[in-house]
């Protein structure tokens, strides 16, 4: 009989339920894993639930291990950790770019092995930490520089970790959730409300997918300043005070996105190569912080909407096992 496991589908806009689906037979360089634990994206999962997904960009976000299609029924997700069962890595802990299900089948080059020092439930954070790991490619940070991270979510959290890491490097961080100041102090970085946040900064990195965020970083940037854009805007077309001191101050407004390996390392390293560092650079307690209390499988159907509309940091979602 063919294998089958629960998963969640996006069965109608902001309806989502658990289905039996069925799993490939593995071949020989697939593995069977099963899910210990996931994590939600909020932002981009709650554009998938609603279905504000542009056409235009159905294959660019487009999941590995998806099935469905956007705008209509549609398994989706990317922060899986589970442990495998048939494979050539047969009792070893994995991250994939997996939905949230029971269990999945998955191609082994798409499973990273966990370092045994990282927690399962942390481990949940790999896609997050990749995409923070990307940014710093591409903002290319100096020591002593004055950083700015405009919003305190997941990635801009974790970008503000590696950041503050830097010899020198001063990193504040904003958001107008002031709750988020004790995270971010513990992180390592200064945590300044909306309308003290410094200015004559050298590097920001813009993480809070809003205008007004966009704005305030053209407005605290120093001479020459470079504004990495990290949020994702959809099919939002925000207004930009491009007139003022933008051309005066001669700013770099650069896009980055973690499809892509980041200029500064692409042909040194790969995305299997990125993903590992990612996992090790996790190895920290201090980010539990940013990982909420675990919802059981069962419950997400009827919590799933909730979970992503409120100002959550990541949502664990357990599956029976300790975590």
């Amino acid at each position: 009989m063919p294998m089958t496991a629960r998963a969640l589908w996006v069965v109608a806009p902001g309806e989502a339920a658990l289905r039996d689906t069925p799993l490939p037979t593995p071949g020989p360089d697939d593995l069977l894993v099963r899910m210990l634990a996931s994590g939600i994206s909020r932002g981009t999962e709650r554009l998938v639930l609603h279905h504000r997904v542009p056409e235009n960009q159905y294959a660019t976000m487009r999941a590995p291990l998806q099935e469905g299609d956007f705008g209509g029924v549609v398994k989706y997700g990317y922060c899986a950790v589970g442990v495998v069962e048939e494979g050539r890595l047969a009792g070893s802990r994995v991250f994939a770019l997996a939905p949230h299900q029971e269990r999945f089948v998955a191609p082994i080059g798409l499973c990273a092995v966990l370092p045994d020092a990282l927690p399962t439930a942390r481990a949940v954070l790999g896609a997050n930490m990749e995409t923070a790991l990307n940014i710093l490619w591409d903002a290319r940070p100096l020591a002593g520089e004055r950083a700015l991270v405009i919003g305190a979510g997941v990635v801009g959290l974790l970008s503000a970790y590696l950041l503050a890491q830097i010899p020198g490097l001063e990193v504040v961080v904003t958001d107008r959730d002031l709750s988020r100041a004790g995270i971010a102090a513990a992180l390592g970085a200064r945590f300044a409300a909306p309308d003290d946040v410094p200015g004559e900064r050298e590097l920001i990195i813009h993480a809070s997918a809003s205008e007004a965020g966009l704005a305030l970083a053209l407005d605290r940037a120093g001479f020459e300043g470079r504004i990495i854009e990290a949020s994702w805007f959809g099919a939002t077309r925000p207004a930009l005070p491009l007139g003022e001191n933008f051309h005066q101050k001669r700013l770099s407004l650069v896009s980055t996105q973690v499809g892509s390996v980041a200029t500064a390392m692409r042909g040194r390293r790969g995305h299997g190569e990125r993903m590992a560092l990612a996992l090790r650079l996790l190895c920290d307690q201090r980010l539990d912080g940013l990982l909420e209390t675990p919802v059981p499988f069962d419950e997400l159907p009827a919590r799933y909407a909730a979970l992503l509309d409120r100002p959550a940091l990541c949502p664990v979602i357990s599956y029976g096992d300790p975590l």
